[in-house]
């Protein structure tokens, strides 16, 4: 069984910054913002949603697919993912753009502030869905905004049911492109800020996207677990407490290859959301989005 795993291959250089940005940045003064952050440390990780997601997938013993793209300086990383054995027949390499690349600060809360070069993604919707007949579910994460489009749209009129999970890429769409995405989508995957802005953006609430054709909405609330939207009404998945708590980066990927993982086997939402809060608690406890290990027990639970 393979899962098709829709989105950005990148290499991220993270920042710490040990204190706190609402300590730095003055509310009354956002409009004329000049600030530093002094970060000691820095360090370059493989990143990007569809790498993070198809190194935690394979760790759980899933087929991950990737569909992504990647710059003149990706041989590294074509060569990651196949150790992994992910199959990368459709990660194409653009010779002339550099690999998407992110650039992210942490502070002493777990917040982030990212600024990101989308490089050789933005033509990551030249490569069309496969026309595979292994393929069971799949996700369209953040991407560039015409492959996101295009990849929904393919998914849809091949009958594949997949999660949309819009993420930062969110602000590229307006309300009527993001009704398009839902009325195409068999779930949708959104922490609680992406949320709110769907929900402002389409102009009806979580309740109300619940009802429609949509199988389940999934909300990630960090720490706390995430909320399931089903039929109108929700159900809560509590937390899982993490045994440290080192880098955040790449935990929201952690939790979909938990979601594709169960999804892809029929369990019930609950039951893929709790392996995603497991996932994402094992995920936090390492730096980068892809160097932590998936005991069995954590599938198992």
């Amino acid at each position: 069984m393979a899962a098709l795993i829709c989105g950005s291959l990148a290499y991220d250089t993270i920042t710490n910054f040990p204190g706190r940005f609402a300590q730095q940045i003055l509310p009354d003064q956002v409009h004329i913002l000049n600030v530093s952050f002094l970060v000691p440390t820095l360090r370059r990780e493989f990143g990007g949603c569809a790498g993070n997601i198809a190194y935690t997938l394979s760790q759980l013993g899933g087929e991950p697919v990737v569909l992504a793209t990647l710059g003149a300086d990706g041989g590294e990383y074509l060569q990651r993912l196949q150790s992994w054995n992910a199959t990368t027949d459709h990660v194409r390499v653009i010779e002339d753009s550099y690999t998407a690349q992110a650039i992210i600060i942490t502070d002493a809360d777990n917040n982030q502030i990212t600024a990101f070069h989308p490089g050789a993604m933005q033509q990551a919707h030249v490569s069309p869905v496969p026309a595979r007949d292994d393929l069971r579910i799949a996700i369209v994460a953040p991407d560039g905004r015409e492959a996101m489009v295009q990849h929904a749209s393919q998914l849809a009129a091949a009958g594949v049911p997949f999660v949309f999970d819009p993420g930062q890429g969110l602000p590229m769409f307006d309300g009527a492109e993001l009704s398009n995405f839902l009325s195409m989508a068999t779930w949708v995957a959104v922490n609680d800020y992406e949320a709110r802005m769907l929900c402002d953006r389409v102009g009806r609430s979580l309740s109300e996207l619940s009802r429609s054709t949509l199988r389940g909405i999934v909300v990630t609330l960090g720490a706390d677990g995430c909320d399931i939207w089903r039929d109108g009404d929700r159900i809560h998945v509590p937390g899982v407490a993490a045994e440290e708590i080192v880098d955040p980066t790449g935990c929201g990927d952690a939790f979909r290859a938990g979601l594709l993982y169960g999804l892809e086997r029929e369990w019930p939402l609950d039951r893929c959301a709790a392996l995603g809060n497991r996932l994402g608690a094992a995920k936090i406890a390492c730096r980068g989005g892809q160097n932590h290990a998936v005991p069995h027990r954590l599938v198992t639970e």
